[in-house]
């Protein structure tokens, strides 16, 4: 149902995969296109109403980064979208609570989905972070990276932050940290691959800080690993790096760093108030006029804090 329509305004287009291909073109932009908008609300009663009392149901998600394929015109309608969405869930479920996957894009500009804004209609405010994709990060696996920008959502928006995604991808068992290049659809691209024992030991120090900067709680990207019998298929065809993002390798044993969260969990973390250092003076209008400007200040400035 995404199928036809122009390029998103954005000047980037993702690929839409039907019937098993690739299909050229462009598509709807589901925060305008009515006929978009028709489909995410019927496809909102239909799941919502059928699994609303189902056990494995904890929360109502309105998209993974919904920014990458297409923006709001402005953040006022970004708002509205979330806000339409949020009463649609609300309307049939009361019971569970409603969240965006807001990635940093959100932080880095405007895209339409403001943290302040997109954060003041849904009951749970979430980011996803990772230093490696970052220009200001310290290193690919800054381990303060992740808890700043949990922190500074929290002060966007003016509520305590779920790290709803994080991590990294990794090398092949035994390979050190490396960047991997490739061409894919004529552009040539380049990805930061972590080994195995140096993901594990971002998330050794990275988890604790999480805790410390004030997180609700934490949940990395992803499961598992593809297995190669789908390394072939789009997306996994063009994007080879995101065949390694799991805890778990395509043979189903354990990588490192699923160890070091199982050893974690085993302490029975719980969540804190968010402290002096991490509460940081932001004032939304003014900060989403010069982002870039603006994070770096803010990161070192919260670096001090934490060094005390």
């Amino acid at each position: 149902w995404l199928l036809g329509g122009p390029l998103p305004p954005h000047g980037w287009i993702r690929d839409v995969v039907s019937r098993g291909k690739v299909v050229q073109g462009g598509y709807r932009n589901m925060f305008h296109d009515p006929i978009a908008l028709s489909a995410a609300r019927t496809m909102l009663r239909s799941v919502v109403a059928a699994l609303k009392q189902h056990a494995g149901i904890w929360m109502w998600n309105l998209g993974n980064e919904p920014d990458l394929f297409a923006w709001p015109n402005d953040y006022k309608a970004g708002r509205e979208w979330i806000r339409n969405m949020v009463g649609l869930i609300h309307g049939l479920d009361r019971v569970h609570p409603v969240t965006c996957g807001l990635h940093g894009d959100s932080l880095a500009r405007d895209n339409g989905l403001r943290i302040d804004q997109v954060c003041a209609e849904t009951d749970v405010a979430v980011m996803h972070s990772y230093p490696m994709y970052s220009s200001w990060a310290r290193q690919p696996l800054d381990p303060d990276f992740v808890p700043f920008t949990c922190a500074l959502t929290a002060a966007l928006c003016g509520k305590p932050v779920l790290m709803e995604e994080f991590g990294g991808c990794t090398a092949q068992p035994g390979e050190a940290s490396h960047i991997m290049e490739w061409k894919a659809y004529g552009t040539q691209r380049k990805q930061f691959m972590a080994s195995e024992e140096d993901l594990a030991e971002f998330l050794r120090l990275t988890i604790p800080k999480l805790q410390d900067s004030g997180a609700t709680g934490a949940m990395v990207w992803c499961f598992a690993d593809y297995i190669p019998e789908l390394w072939g298929l789009p997306p996994c065809d063009n994007a080879p790096h995101e065949r390694f993002f799991g805890l778990v390798r395509p043979d189903g044993s354990l990588k490192p760093h699923a160890k070091v969260i199982q050893e974690f969990a085993a302490t029975n973390p719980q969540a804190k108030p968010i402290p002096d250092h991490a509460r940081l003076t932001v004032d939304p209008d003014e900060f989403y006029k010069d982002p870039g400007k603006l994070i770096p200040r803010l990161y070192a400035e919260y670096l001090k804090g934490v060094e005390k």
